[in-house]
């Protein structure tokens, strides 16, 4: 029997109110994005502060657009919960089952892999060690290690005890906004007041300043799409919400301006570094620019306790997208699909928890771990340098945030076919403009990564995509058998 959520009787209580809305949304937004790939937007901008801004600007407004398309769908009806539902309500079942399977096989333990990494290079500049020597392109064993400790323990705190990864969930949260507004608000009044970013400003008028191709920028609005991802979470609340067809979408405009403004000012407030080449020299990643950034601020002791905040707050994200990860196959199975719903749809009764689900997620994060450092990343000797091989060098979870850009198109276009009651703004204006920020984001990774990358991805993709076809088709031909 396929279970329908959208066809529940029992509705959740209206509990939460505007300004706990608005928190909500900047909480779950705002991660651990910014630190890692803060750096990176500047590096790939050629030190080019107003670019960087630009690129905050620019996919904190796509990230507008295409929420406010689903807080009109999400308040239409108010049982959906996530982005599978959404898809179910756009396009039914089957399609929502494909989104459900691309977030369980490539989205979430890919997202979750990468953050495991982060994480360890984090933890491991604490000590001075580099998680990748780009002179030679090895990566460290010890970061390869210790990020595997960080992913194994995530998962095994959440399927052991789902009650305690919650809570670590909610404290992580509030941890990782206290090093952002710090550094934003102090490190802009003191970058202004020693001239510090007047000079970062100037270097596009210096002799050393060599512009970036369009490449580049596209690259860097690529990247940075990975620190507001968690804004189609922010909209399964409205169930839960007072009055949700009007607060819904002000509590994602309202928390998506909040977040362009933080993000912005600590992007900006990097430049009290001064020195642009010092910026440009954390390329690829810029895990080291927040704690040279937070030192010569506050000092080499404060910039290192805040820096301490900075790796919790990549764990909290790891952890976000660990708690995900287990409860996506149970998702797909108490619908009746894909592969032994029976088996993987099932709660154990110890901890009421889906455990098989949750082994599962972390089996697939363990691929992604492993395709991460060393087929991405080139590994110890694997490949001899980053991004050895152009079919493999797309970057899981940048293009895996982009395909699910993609995956929301034709939701969008099916609001637009199925909608008939609402206004045309709603109905074909802000779907419309949804569409285009979706393509504008398939645009920007393709010139930015080039076509090889992007080829080489989608040829897996439809791989996978296949693949739970065959599990769906199984299971229906098995179901039919038993019915004869």
């Amino acid at each position: 029997m396929v279970y329908r959520r959208i066809i529940m009787d029992n509705k959740m209580e209206k509990r939460y109110g505007l300004p706990t809305a608005i928190s909500m949304v900047i909480g779950i937004v705002i991660g651990s994005g910014v630190f890692i790939k803060g750096g990176k937007v500047l590096s790939l901008t050629g030190g080019n502060l107003l670019q960087g801004i630009a690129v905050v600007g620019i996919v904190g407004l796509i990230c507008i657009i295409c929420s406010l398309v689903f807080a009109t769908l999400g308040s239409k009806y108010e049982k959906v919960n996530g982005v599978v539902d959404y898809a179910e309500l756009a396009l039914g079942p089957k399609y929502a089952y494909y989104v459900g399977w691309f977030m369980t096989t490539i989205y979430t333990p890919a997202l979750a892999a990468m953050l495991a990494f982060f994480s360890s290079m984090m933890f491991l500049q604490l000590f001075g060690i580099a998680a990748i020597d780009f002179a030679t392109g090895q990566v460290n064993p010890t970061a390869i290690g210790v990020g595997a400790g960080f992913l194994m323990l995530g998962y095994g705190v959440n399927a052991l005890s789902p009650r305690i990864a919650g809570k670590l969930q909610v404290g992580m949260t509030v941890i990782k906004l206290i090093p952002l507004i710090l550094m934003g608000v102090v490190g802009t009044i003191a970058g202004l007041a020693n001239g510090a970013t007047l000079d970062v400003l100037n270097y596009v008028n210096s002799p050393e300043y060599v512009a970036v191709d369009g490449s580049g920028f596209f690259k860097a609005i690529v990247g940075f799409a990975f620190a507001y991802e968690g804004w189609i979470l922010a909209t399964s609340i409205n169930a839960e919400l007072k009055d949700s067809k009007k607060n819904l979408p002000r509590a994602l405009v309202i928390g998506a301006l909040v977040t362009i403004v933080i993000y912005a000012l600590y992007i900006w407030a990097m430049s009290i570094v001064g020195d642009v080449n010092t910026i440009i020299a954390t390329w690829p990643f810029g895990e080291s620019l927040p704690r040279v950034a937070f030192s010569t601020l506050f000092g080499n002791v404060v910039g290192t306790i805040v820096y301490v905040f900075i790796t919790i707050s990549c764990l909290g994200t790891m952890n976000g997208l660990i708690m995900a990860s287990c409860r996506n196959m149970y998702s797909i199975s108490i619908r009746g699909m894909g592969p032994r719903p029976e088996f993987f749809g099932h709660i154990d009764s110890q901890n009421n928890f889906a455990i098989k689900s949750s082994v599962l997620g972390m089996m697939l994060a363990g691929f992604w771990y492993a395709w991460t450092v060393m087929m991405w990343m080139g590994g110890p000797g694997l490949f001899g340098s980053v991004h050895g091989s152009e079919w493999f060098a797309w970057e899981p979870d940048e293009i895996g945030i982009i395909c699910l850009y993609l995956m929301y198109i034709p939701m969008m276009i099916g609001l637009m076919a199925k909608a008939k009651d609402l206004n045309p703004v709603k109905r074909f204006v802000l779907p419309a403009l949804g569409v285009l920020c979706c393509l504008f984001f398939c645009y920007a990774i393709w010139v930015g990564y080039g076509w090889k990358q992007c080829t080489g991805f989608l040829i897996f993709f439809a791989a996978v995509m296949f693949i739970g076809w065959l599990f769906e088709r199984f299971r229906v031909k098995k179901a039919a058998g038993h019915k004869t």
